[in-house]
């Protein structure tokens, strides 16, 4: 097993719990984002995700997903349908990620598997600051600073976006909207979400 430094991602999501979801209007266009995200790296597997909130609650997808992006194999999931065969799932899921050296603040298989939506998008945001910086390499930062500076290269031509960090920057949807516009225009309408966010602040 790889040693990764903390890199402060457990900082990160501990500051997404306590946050909270406040705003329905942000709550709903995260979830619109990150399942533009997993979905992308889902259809690599033949399947995708409809409902955030459910269709990650009894573990398969999320192991599944887990492992598109790493390309490592996590252990058989439990084929069953009861409650604690998807407890089971989220936890081998959990782990893995706790594997690589990520510290998840507050969340737990329970809140996966209730549908917990809070608990949910910050297990996906926790996933992508882990594994989106493994492809990237700049010299002489470390790993949370060359993901930073990657995001504020490919978000650089959006007028709207003003990446700094990886909290405050992110609030609104936009830059992670941004990011997905850049990469996959497809699969979102970013310029009509834009729109959206400069009349209802």
């Amino acid at each position: 097993m790889d040693d990764y430094p903390s890199d402060g991602y457990g900082e990160e999501e501990e500051e997404w719990d306590r946050e909270g979801l406040l705003d329905p209007a942000w709550e709903k266009q995260q979830k619109k984002t990150f399942t533009a995200w997993c979905n992308s790296h889902l259809r690599k597997a033949g399947t995708q995700i409809e409902d955030i909130d459910e269709d990650f609650k009894n573990g398969l997808k999320l192991m599944l997903l887990l492992e598109v992006i790493s390309g490592e194999q996590l252990p058989r999931p439990d084929r069953g349908k009861m409650r604690f065969h998807k407890i089971a799932n989220v936890n081998k899921a959990l782990d893995f990620i706790a594997s690589k050296g990520v510290r998840l603040v507050s969340i737990g298989a329970e809140e996966i598997v209730d549908g917990n939506c809070k608990m949910t998008l910050g297990m996906i945001w926790t996933i992508i600051l882990r594994f989106a910086i493994q492809d990237i390499t700049v010299e002489e930062l470390t790993a949370k600073e060359g993901l930073l500076l990657w995001c504020q290269r490919k978000t650089a031509p959006y007028k709207n976006v003003n990446v700094q960090n990886f909290h405050m920057s992110w609030k609104d949807g936009l830059a992670f909207c941004a990011l997905i516009h850049r990469h996959r225009p497809e699969l979102i309408d970013y310029y009509k979400l834009s729109r959206v966010n400069t009349l209802h602040p």
